[in-house]
């Protein structure tokens, strides 16, 4: 890829990760637009493992709580951090089986298509926004359970479609059931953590078995990704709370008029 690609890559990601909109349906728009060779789905995973990493650093005090809560489920105690944990590996179930269902059947590359962008960006844009006018904000992440973790789970399982935002549809969930905006941020960006860890490893290790190895510039990429993601995490904490998801719903409303005006050619010289 030409380094204005990696560059832009990196920074569509970065952005695009945690701000509820959508990165994996920004990524496939990029070489739409741009004109630029698709990136493919390896470049795609390692740039999401540059999110990754930026999560860990930012939320390190949550990961080493949920790391100790592992430990205390094995020997089987009971606290505030191996509920976390336990949240987290229950919620984080649903995305992985239908991860691997997409893979088995080969439907991945199926639903890297523009108008299946376009209308998850309206259908789960009116969804956040509905559920972040109308919920209540009286819970924080302490009151998680296993209950609202397989809800969020299976939010977040639906993410698997571009176009529907993993942060976006996982706030939506935890905001539907009273969490409050940040808190529903915090735990949307925790649970993310073992489903691109084991997205990424999977992807990884099929590119390896082919005997090619993870591109060089994909690593670049995802090195880029993981500075330009740490800033968005910081950005999205600080003003989800005051400003709440709205502005994100109509930005997503706005991107879903653009795609559609492409694919059905309503404006002349932009189209499909």
């Amino acid at each position: 890829m030409p380094i204005e690609q990696i560059v832009l890559l990196a920074v569509v990601q970065g952005l695009t990760e945690f701000l509820p909109v959508s990165s994996s349906g920004h990524l496939i728009l990029l070489p739409v637009f741009s004109g630029w060779a698709d990136q493919g789905l390896v470049t795609d995973v390692m740039v999401h493992i540059g999110s990754l990493f930026a999560v860990i650093v930012y939320f390190w005090r949550d990961v080493l709580r949920i790391i100790a809560g592992t430990f205390e489920l094995l020997r089987g105690q009971k606290s505030e951090n191996s509920r976390l944990a336990l949240c987290i590996a229950v919620g984080t179930i649903p995305a992985i089986l239908f991860g691997l269902v997409l893979k088995t059947y080969g439907l991945t590359t199926l639903l890297r298509n523009v108008e299946l962008i376009a209308w998850n960006a309206i259908i789960f844009g009116i969804l956040m926004l509905v559920a972040d006018r109308y919920g209540r904000q009286e819970k924080n992440i302490g009151d998680f359970g296993v209950k609202q973790a397989i809800i969020v789970g299976l939010a977040q399982a639906l993410a698997l479609i571009p176009g529907t935002s993993r942060s976006g549809i996982t706030m939506t969930a935890a905001r539907s059931m009273g969490f409050e905006r940040t808190e529903s941020a915090r735990f949307s960006f925790l649970l993310g953590i073992p489903a691109i860890a084991a997205a990424g490893g999977l992807t990884i290790l099929d590119f390896i078995e082919t005997g090619e190895g993870v591109p060089l510039d994909a690593l670049y990429a995802a090195a880029l990704t993981f500075v330009s993601a740490l800033i968005a995490i910081t950005f999205l904490m600080r003003l989800v709370g005051r400003i709440g998801l709205t502005p994100f719903a109509i930005y997503r409303f706005i991107l879903a008029a653009v795609l559609f005006a492409y694919v059905y050619g309503w404006l002349p010289g932009f189209s499909a």
